[in-house]
């Protein structure tokens, strides 16, 4: 934002610092009220004819900008895409295994990818590759729902988790 002496505008659309409208002034004019409240000149809207300007105490703009920006920040959050990886010959144990993992992925408010992998001749069976991941959807549908039914990416069978409970 421009402030004070690096506006370059002859004429300006002036907002005075309660917030209401002067009308357009010369910008001398505006700096010299600006300076006379011990204030800013702060240009808004530089696109608009003619540009907008607003007195303001800069430093305090500024501080007011950045703690609302952090506040949002702290607001915002932050998805995590967590994978478990499959494969057509795995065993009960290893499937258990890795669903505990999907499930513990699921409580704690993250996405899980479930892949099924097929390595070889393997694609020829997606079938079975289709059976795992509904098994695997029926495993942790309390903890999470699909966001779509399984689809294939590349040589990969895949699903997408959310967390939360099935409504």
């Amino acid at each position: 934002m421009l402030i004070n002496e690096q506006i370059r505008a002859r004429e300006v659309r002036l907002i005075g610092k309660e917030g209401e409208q002067v009308g357009v002034i010369p910008l001398t004019e505006a700096q010299a009220m600006a300076n006379e409240a011990e204030l800013d000149l702060v240009l808004i809207a530089p696109q608009a004819k003619p540009p907008v300007c607003k007195i303001i105490d800069y430093s305090k703009f500024k501080f007011e900008e950045k703690k609302r920006l952090k506040e949002n920040k702290k607001n915002q959050k932050v998805t995590i895409i967590k994978e478990v990886r499959f494969t057509l010959n795995i065993s009960d144990h290893d499937f258990n295994f890795k669903t505990n993992n999907a499930i513990r992925f699921l409580e704690h408010g993250d996405k899980v990818k479930a892949t099924v992998r097929f390595r070889g001749r393997e694609i020829t069976h997606s079938d079975l590759g289709m059976k795992i991941l509904t098994k695997f959807i029926d495993a942790v549908a309390e903890y999470g729902t699909p966001d779509k039914p399984p689809k294939m990416e590349g040589r990969n069978l895949a699903v997408m988790i959310n967390a939360g409970v099935k409504k």
